[in-house]
This record gives C-alpha cells, structure tokens and sequence, in this order.
C-alpha cells in the first residue's frame, strides 16, 4: 500500500534519520512496519525566524494499512496515492537513414541528447563553443582581464549557459519527466537530495563535471559530440528537413533538435532568414543587486545555530503593483558575473558555488517586457532592444567589461556618483560607478523608482542600505518564440526540426529546458526508427 503524507512538519534540526519513526507514530505504527519512505519534496518554512520548519511531502509504502485518526493533526493530509508514470517511448516504425542531430550542449540539449542515446539513436551533438576544461580557462582568461571570446565564454561552450548559471533546479512544473530529468542530474554527479528539495541546487563548482559526465556516458551509448562546429543554416526539401550547415560542412539528417539556447542571436537571424516562423517574446529586464550575505543571514534566521544548520540564506522577493518588482536568480555567498556573448557588451548574472562561501549574496530584479514595448514589431526586436541597452552599458562604464555600478540609496536619490568613486562588488574584472538610470528603459526605471523603496518597507529598511546595483540585467528568458506545433513538437511545414529550450522560447531554466529537450527526443523516438 503507498501512502502520500503532505504538510509534514519538523523542526529544522530534527535529522532526517528521525523521519520514519515520526511517520510511524503518525499513521498509528511501528517503524517495522514501513516498507519504504521517500521524500518528493523538502521546502522550508521561515516565517517564524526562532522556529524554522523543513515541511515535507512523502511517500510511504506500508505492509498493513495504517490505524492513523481519519483527520491527523496539525493539517496533515495522508492519502492513498498512485504515482503517475515515465511515459517511455519504443523505436517508432518509419525508417531514419541518418543519425540525428541536436544544436546546443545546454540543458535541452544535454538531455535530448543523453534520452537519444539511451534509445539507441546514436545522436551528433553540435556545440559552437569548447569543452568544459578549456571553457572554464577561457572564463578565467577573461575574468584576468583577458579579450572576449565570441565562441567560448559564460554563455557558449559545452553545458550552454547552463554550465555558468548557478545550477538552481528550481521549477514550477511536475511530474515523471521532472523526476527523471533530476534523477539523470544526480546519476552524473549531482546529490541525491536535488531530487525532493524545493529550491535544488548544483553549485556552479559543480556543474563542469556533471556536463562532462553527462558527455562521457552520451560518447559511451554511440552518440559524438563536435565541439567548435556552429549551426549556420538548414536545408530543407519539399517541407523535410535533409540536412544542416555547419561551420565544419553540411552534415545529412532528416532530424534536428534546435536547442541553441537564448543568446544565439546570430542563429536567431539565420533562422528567420530560412524561413522559420519567430515570434517576438516576452521577457526581463532590469539590474542586478548585491548586498553582504550576512544581512541576508540575519533577516531570515532568528538564531544563530540555523546558519549551521542551512547555509547562507536566500530570499525571494515581489514588490507589487501595475507592475511587478521581483527578485529573480538570487544567489547566495555568490558573486556577480557577465553575461556576455557579443564583443563591446556588458550584461550582468550571477553564480554560486555549492558551499555558498563568498560574502556577498546577489539577485536580479527584473520587470517583464511584453513585445509591445519592444518599440518595433520585428521578430528579433525584443533581441535588437537588448543589445542597444548592453551596448550602452559597455561605454557608460568605459569599455573593458568593466561593469557599471552604483549604490541602491544613490540610484533611488538620483545622486551621479563621482567617476572615481571605488564601490566593491564581487564582479572579478572591475567595476566603473555610474549612474545607472540610462540602462534601463524608462518604463522598467519607473518601476524600480517605485518598487525598491517598498521591498526595503518589507525588510524593514535593511535592505538598501548596504546594497549595490549592476547592470543591466536581461538573459534571464528568451525574448524570441520559434513556432512549433503542440502535438508533434516540430516547426510547421518543416518536418524534422524540433525547437526547444530555453533558446526556443520554451522554458525558463535548466529544469524546464531539460525536459522540454527530452519531450522533443522522445517524440523522435516515437516516431522512428533507430539508423543503421
């Protein structure tokens, strides 16, 4: 008999070790008698800051029905559960004379990939930047003060932007594809609690390897990577896919997963010039805020013991009105890096290592764009507003990535801080205080002018004091959609080509990519049958 158990709650320093002896006394008996315990989730609760709370959902599988009250106390639903399964796909029936291709080693990428190679499908992945071992010296060149590398850097190279973009497995999708995309994520490397916590995270240490991993078993199943190799075209026949151009030739397949990730913009163009149906998309814009993670750490535990026990403290935060403020990518004992795929550029993001060790913890704020506001109805003009704020961003602060800064009290004031004003920040290449009003539009300026004061209000004015904005910020989401068809996942009139990811306008983050990667590899599969 499997039970599901939801609202569980125990004190934040009751080991997990305890749990099945408390869900025994809950459902009336012996620890004996529980045949296995699983925990599908794990959030915590701080809104008493002396008495945290982990709250669980859990499934129990029972040799004996249980002898619980028919209503257990404290809102605890225990019910009888049927757990949905991973829909699997069997090779499909119409022949595939060519292995098939996927466009981008990111997280949609990585898993149609890893799906397709598992089946049997021996898949080419192409990546336009490098491994992760000569990626993560090519991060560091530039961090030193090195050039920007157009093709290897924090947003292109094998993981995609992924790889650099803190791990969070955060999502707000269910289900068997979620379990099984985080499932894979601990088989190559990750921990085994990423599957059940509310907010998991890979730690940007951590992720070179898991990307790296996820290759050598690809590369053990048949599959083959070709790194420097960039999509430069399609070619397609009587509305199917034949092949692709590629930096290093036209590579034959009648299958492509276009997984390139949301800053390709070059492919974005040379999509709309094939041919492909793109629509503009909403998405983020706004700056990035730091502060001292130890002001975090105070507002949210109300003992010192809990930083022991949890780590350094994140938050989320919304500040609401005709339009929100919100917090978004928080990352705590992180550091602020560039997000940077074009030369004379500076976009703001940021990481965190797995230990969260540095003193600094930072967050975009952002406020969404609708295509409305794009100031054209071009399909790239969400793109082409981007780049006119991060082209700004680059002179006001010099040139160099340096990253133009300012205080938050400062920004709020209207105050131009003095040229050689030193303002420290965790962004390793260097910093330029500036006023930062013109990187911004002057709808999303109203809304911060508006809303920091009342997130302050919410910390009760702990919030700005000591903090720091960068920016811009704005690659936190696609501002581009590639149509496709809801049933059979590809573009229509061109058979053979799947959008998906974040790239595609499908997703928003590494969870939700990865699935939308593995839901257009399974499709494939359905349909077809494995090439010679």
């Amino acid at each position: 008999m499997l039970l599901r158990i939801t609202n569980l709650r125990r004190p934040v320093e009751e080991i997990e070790a305890e749990l099945p002896g408390t869900v025994a006394r809950l459902l009336g008996l012996q620890e004996p008698d529980l045949h296995g315990l699983k925990i599908v989730r794990r959030s915590l609760d701080a809104r008493q800051r002396d008495q945290l709370q982990f709250v669980y959902t859990l499934l129990v599988s029972l040799r004996e029905p249980p002898r619980t009250a028919a209503f257990p106390p404290g809102g605890i639903l225990v019910e009888a559960f049927s757990p949905a399964a991973f829909e699997d796909a069997l090779p499909g029936p119409i022949p595939m004379r060519h292995r098939p291709v996927v466009a981008g080693s990111g997280p949609a990428g990585l898993l149609a990939g890893y799906f397709l190679a598992l089946r049997g499908y021996r898949p080419l992945i192409l990546e336009r930047g490098q491994p992760v071992r000569e990626r993560v010296q090519a991060v560091r060149r530039f961090e030193a003060g090195g050039d920007h590398d157009p093709e290897n850097n924090y947003l292109f190279g094998e993981g995609g932007a992924g790889c650099f973009s803190d791990g969070k497995l955060t999502c707000r999708i269910t289900g068997p594809d979620v379990d099984w995309v985080l499932e894979r994520f601990v088989d190559c490397g990750g921990r085994a609690s990423l599957i059940y916590e509310n907010r998991p995270h890979l730690g940007s240490n951590k992720l070179p390897m898991i990307c790296r991993n996820f290759r050598r078993r690809i590369e053990l199943l048949g599959g083959e990577y070709r790194f420097g190799c960039r999509l430069e075209g399609l070619r397609v026949q009587d509305g199917q896919l034949t092949g692709v151009a590629t930096s290093s030739g036209l590579i034959q397949t009648s299958h492509c997963v276009l997984a390139t990730g949301h800053s390709a913009r070059d492919t974005y163009q040379m999509l709309l010039d094939t041919g492909l149906p793109l629509q503009p998309r909403a998405f983020q814009m706004g700056l990035r805020i730091e502060q001292p993670q130890e002001i975090v750490n105070q507002r949210k535990y109300g003992r010192d013991e809990y930083l022991q026990i949890l780590g350094a403290a994140d938050y989320s935060l919304v500040a609401r009105g005709q339009r929100d403020l919100f917090s978004f990518c928080m990352c705590a004992g992180g550091i602020i890096i560039p997000s940077i795929s074009e030369p004379e550029m500076f976009c703001s993001n940021g990481m965190s290592n797995s230990r969260h060790d540095t003193p600094y913890a930072n967050s975009g704020l952002v406020v969404t764009l609708e295509p409305s506001e794009f100031g054209s109805d071009h399909p790239l003009a969400g793109v082409f507003l981007q780049r006119q704020y991060e082209s700004l961003a680059f002179r006001l602060a010099g040139g160099n990535y340096l990253a133009p800064v300012q205080r938050a009290r400062d920004f709020l004031a209207g105050r131009t801080p003095h040229p050689a004003d030193r303002i420290a920040t965790s962004y390793q290449r260097g910093t330029a205080a500036r006023n930062l009003h013109g990187v911004l539009p002057p709808a999303v300026l109203a809304v911060f002018q508006r809303g920091l004061p009342v997130i302050d209000e919410q910390w009760r004015g702990q919030y700005l004091p000591d903090a720091v904005l960068v920016g811009p910020e704005m690659r936190g989401s696609s501002p581009v959609r590639i149509d496709r068809d809801r049933q059979t996942r590809q573009v229509p009139g061109m058979a053979g080509v799947y959008p998906a990811g974040e790239g595609a306008g499908y997703a928003g983050g590494i969870v939700t990519a990865a699935v939308d990667g593995l839901r257009a590899a399974r499709q494939i599969v359905a349909g077809f049958a494995i090439p010679d």
